[in-house]
């Protein structure tokens, strides 16, 4: 099923659909990065959004033609050999996805895990990422400081509802763009709660003024999930994360008919660490680089996704 790269009439020859269609003209100045998630989520029918931990890994998910970039605190946190337990500071955090937004044009759901505190740190982090790109934020109902949510008999402390729901609506009152989206994750599913704790979570926040509904599971098969988005009455649409129920396909996940985004929420970094794995395994078996060279890019290809050719091109029109 042909889900990505779909072009409009507006579509320009040689150049991406999304960049083509969102450029600015006189008449038509260009659309917030809020505004192109919306857009996206009403013009497709599942918004597929691929984990990136820093523009380059951005640039990638952008070429290979996802809709839309998770800006991972998990893979952020990997890729400084740190464990997902708000270590990571808001300021690292916040300039990775402004690095990122200004390299591609995709729309960047931030995963701002807790908020970084309570309602009041949450109004400084929506001005702060709504002003370095993002279109999105994702903000989880555990306490500060937060443990990753797939690690085994980890503590996953939540909040009480009513201080969830003033969280969500700090962020509301925080945004300047009205299509800047304010996703609430519901983690009773992760906390053992169960089904009917998750709903009624998902329904006060709703009643909050949140924008989408992120349920995440941490069972190994889409059942939990796909019991909870039959049972869903509410008006706002759903997000998942299916990073431990690989077999949620898209196929199977637009059968419900609920959700609109499905997030890739590791494979980025996971993908990273293999390739480095194996790489560095096979130069030091071989004691050499003569085999591990043929397996990896060119440095050509690095200099094409640094833009080495406009630089180039700029150093012969302006260097005198």
């Amino acid at each position: 099923m042909a889900i990505f790269n779909r072009r409009g009439d507006g579509g320009i020859k040689g150049m991406p659909a999304h960049v083509a269609q969102d450029a600015p003209t006189k008449d038509r100045p260009r659309m917030t990065k809020g505004a192109l998630l919306r857009k996206k989520l009403t013009d497709t029918s599942l918004v597929h959004a691929m984990a990136a931990h820093s523009p380059l890994s951005a640039r990638l998910a952008e070429e290979a033609g996802f809709d839309a970039l998770w800006a991972s605190g998990f893979e952020l946190s990997a890729l400084h050999a740190l464990p997902d337990v708000s270590l990571v500071s808001m300021t690292q955090h916040l300039e990775t996805v402004r690095a990122m937004a200004e390299r591609v044009d995709l729309p960047i759901i931030a995963d701002i895990d807790t908020g970084f505190g309570n309602a009041i740190n949450v109004i400084h982090a929506i001005e702060h990422y709504e002003r370095a790109g993002a279109a999105a934020v994702v903000i989880e109902d555990k306490s500060f400081p937060k443990v990753t949510s797939l690690i085994a008999g980890g503590r996953q402390d939540l909040l009480r509802i009513e201080e969830f729901q003033g969280k969500i609506e700090a962020a509301l009152s925080a945004r300047r763009d009205p299509d800047f989206a304010v996703i609430a994750r519901v983690e009773a599913l992760i906390a053992g709660l169960g089904e009917a704790e998750a709903l009624k979570r998902a329904a006060a926040y709703e009643e909050a003024g949140a924008d989408l509904i992120l349920i995440h599971s941490k069972q190994k098969t889409p059942d939990e999930i796909e019991s909870f988005v039959r049972a869903w009455r509410g008006r706002i649409p759903i997000v998942i994360v299916p990073t431990a129920y690989p077999d949620m396909t898209a196929e199977r996940i637009l059968a419900l008919g609920k959700i609109k985004i499905v997030i890739y929420g590791n494979h980025a970094i996971r993908a990273a660490v293999t390739a480095m794995q194996k790489v560095f395994a096979t130069i030091r078996k071989d004691g050499g680089i003569q085999n591990a060279d043929k397996e990896i890019v060119s440095v050509e290809e690095i200099f094409r996704l640094q833009d080495m050719d406009q630089v180039k091109a700029n150093e012969k029109k302006f260097l005198r």
